[in-house]
């Protein structure tokens, strides 16, 4: 079972090289980076080791979806840019989609910073996602290519649409949340302070769950690049 690695870029020379290794090292799988318009080194850098480099509208939903319309894996593995995922990823999927009622799925994951703080808003995260089968990006999102292309893929919002995604994907069948750590970036805590980007990222999950339409919230959105 191929396993298509769609990465969405934007100005990521920083860190796109690491993440890229890291996929190398896994496996076999095809390798697809999107880019939404960089103006530093990284389409410099992936060149290099990417299978496919496309150029999509600015935007992790439309860059994702751009690479999912070209990936040829029977399974999709969403990863961002400053996400890290873990060794032997391609043979950890196959295994959970071993199981034909599990649609996509999960990666358990760290903050790559020091302290109690990461750690335990790592923890938080897992334990949310284990008990709503609700995934953010962060996480590494995996999905069945036929089931991707069933829900309709990433609903094109500026915001948002990782979980929405997610949301579908869970309509759609089992979800796996595999404890296996992906390690992403903690740069949005550390360039907004903990308590502030907590308290911006609850606050638009819950407008989002009462309704609250994305373009409304992205004022508040604490991007992460």
């Amino acid at each position: 079972m191929r396993v298509s690695v769609v990465v969405p870029t934007l100005n990521e020379a920083g860190t796109i090289g690491q993440t890229l290794t890291r996929i190398r090292q896994a496996g076999q799988c095809e390798l697809i980076v999107v880019d939404g318009g960089s103006g530093d080194e990284t389409l410099e850098i992936v060149r290099k080791s990417a299978d496919r480099v496309l150029s999509a509208q600015r935007g992790r939903a439309y860059q994702m979806n751009a690479g999912a319309q070209v990936a040829t894996g029977a399974t999709l593995l969403f990863l961002h840019a400053d996400t890290l995922p873990p060794p032997g990823f391609p043979y950890l999927i196959e295994q959970a989609l071993i199981d034909p009622d599990v649609v996509g799925g999960r990666f358990d994951v760290d903050l790559d910073a020091a302290g109690w703080a990461f750690r335990m808003i790592g923890a938080l995260m897992n334990i949310r996602s284990r008990l709503t089968h609700i995934a953010t990006g962060d996480q590494g999102i995996f999905v069945r290519r036929e089931t991707f292309k069933s829900i309709g893929g990433y609903p094109e919002w500026d915001i948002m649409e990782d979980l929405e995604f997610s949301r579908q994907l869970k309509r759609a069948g089992k979800v796996a949340c595999l404890r296996n750590r992906v390690q992403t970036s903690a740069r949005r805590w550390k360039k907004h302070g903990v308590t502030k980007t907590i308290l911006i990222m609850w606050g638009l999950r819950l407008c989002h769950f009462f309704g609250i339409r994305p373009a409304a919230l992205k004022a508040f959105y604490v991007d992460t690049r």
